[in-house]
């Protein structure tokens, strides 16, 4: 397709240019590239993982919508062995982002040496190690049983692909715990809440069914999928953001009811941090903006079956999810609302390059699994309505 081409190009292109200011950033302020770059990293890792989750909930149900954006999903899961690569800057950058990676904090305090048997260098690389080969395992198994049932059309690789579900969801769900633990938890190592990670799953849900919207916004313009795509399916999809942007202000909340009711030191400074120097502005909007108006909006039938529409709400839940990414992380290093350059370089480079990869992938299978015997029953029972 050539529209896909000249967006693979263009993707390139632009993540080549930003790649060079992050550079440059990288020479000139270090210690503010790598967390402008976590960032980004955070928010383009989510949509690859969340592309996972999505996955294996469609191989569970097997509805018209999944159908839809099985390919879509897919290939987002194959971008993983991309992360893992982009991964490595981090691990350059550690001594900036983790107060527990430097000796002497850890031996004037007394909490980071209780927490050093699991927050050390060797361990956290470890468990990096682990979560990426764990995934990139998962996601080919899935993407190659799926290549195979477009050939062989076996209904036993159909039933494997759907009992893949749960226990996929289960090493996701552990998985996913823990690298949140690691990689934004342990920013701020005294502090502690055992809802965090929750909302990293939902968000990443979410962040996934919204670029799923705005992929297939485009795809269905053309054949194939522009002959099975319904309004029924748009709104089987905006109705389940509709559903993970509840989910996500839900646990959001519940973090934050516990914790304001617990009122304890080693917790709320968490909070105090984000609620001063500008930075409770930013929380506001993502309760207005990331919360309250796609709710609203999203509970019209009008809006979520035209693509157009929904398709915009998706691009704006989107821009809000890399919005709540940056309030989490950056507040820990500036008591005072700012927005730096590599804020925006970092994630756009980190784009780009997961953007052409991620186009690569979805140009090397055709746009609908052809093969599972599911496809057409479940598509036959949408028209039927």
């Amino acid at each position: 397709m050539l529209e896909l081409d000249r967006l693979q190009r263009a993707a390139l292109i632009v993540g080549g240019v930003a790649a060079v200011l992050c550079v440059v950033g990288a020479v000139m302020t270090p210690y503010q590239f790598y967390r402008s770059y976590l960032v980004g990293f955070l928010f383009w890792t989510g949509i690859s993982l969340g592309c996972f989750a999505v996955l294996l909930l469609h191989h569970i149900f097997g509805a018209g919508w999944g159908f839809v954006v099985q390919r879509i999903v897919e290939a987002g899961t194959r971008t993983l062995p991309l992360m893992a690569v982009l991964f490595l800057p981090l691990l350059v950058g550690m001594h900036a982002l983790y107060e527990w990676t430097h000796a002497d904090a850890v031996a004037a305090d007394p909490v980071l040496q209780q927490k050093s048997v699991y927050l050390n260098t060797e361990f956290f690389i470890g468990r990096a190690v682990f979560y990426f080969v764990a995934w990139i395992a998962i996601a080919t198994l899935l993407s190659r049983w799926s290549k195979e049932l477009d050939s062989s059309r076996a209904p036993a690789l159909a039933k494997r692909l759907s009992n893949s579900g749960p226990p996929g969801l289960l090493a996701y769900g552990f998985t996913v715990t823990f690298a949140t633990v690691d990689w934004v938890m342990s920013i701020d190592p005294h502090w502690y809440s055992t809802i965090f990670a929750l909302i990293f799953i939902a968000g990443q849900v979410l962040s996934t069914i919204a670029f799923s919207i705005l992929a297939t916004r485009r795809l269905a313009e053309h054949k194939p999928l522009a002959e099975v795509v319904r309004p029924a399916h748009l709104h089987d999809l905006g109705n389940l953001m509709l559903a993970f942007t509840m989910i996500w202000a839900y646990v959001s909340f519940s973090q934050f009811l516990i914790i304001w009711s617990g009122n304890l030191p080693e917790t709320i400074t968490w909070y105090k941090a984000r609620s001063e120097g500008g930075w409770q502005w930013v929380a506001v909007a993502l309760f207005v903006f990331g919360f309250a108006v796609p709710f609203v909006i999203l509970l019209s039938r009008f809006v979520k079956r035209r693509a157009r529409l929904l398709a915009i709400v998706a691009g704006w839940v989107l821009f809000m999810r890399l919005v709540e990414l940056f309030w989490i992380v950056q507040p820990s290093f500036r008591p005072q609302i700012s927005l730096h350059w590599l804020d925006v370089a970092a994630p756009i480079a980190i784009g780009g390059f997961w953007l052409a990869f991620y186009i690569r992938h979805l140009k090397s299978r055709p746009l609908l699994p052809e093969g599972d015997p599911r496809l057409h029953e479940a598509f036959e029972e949408i028209h039927a309505h």
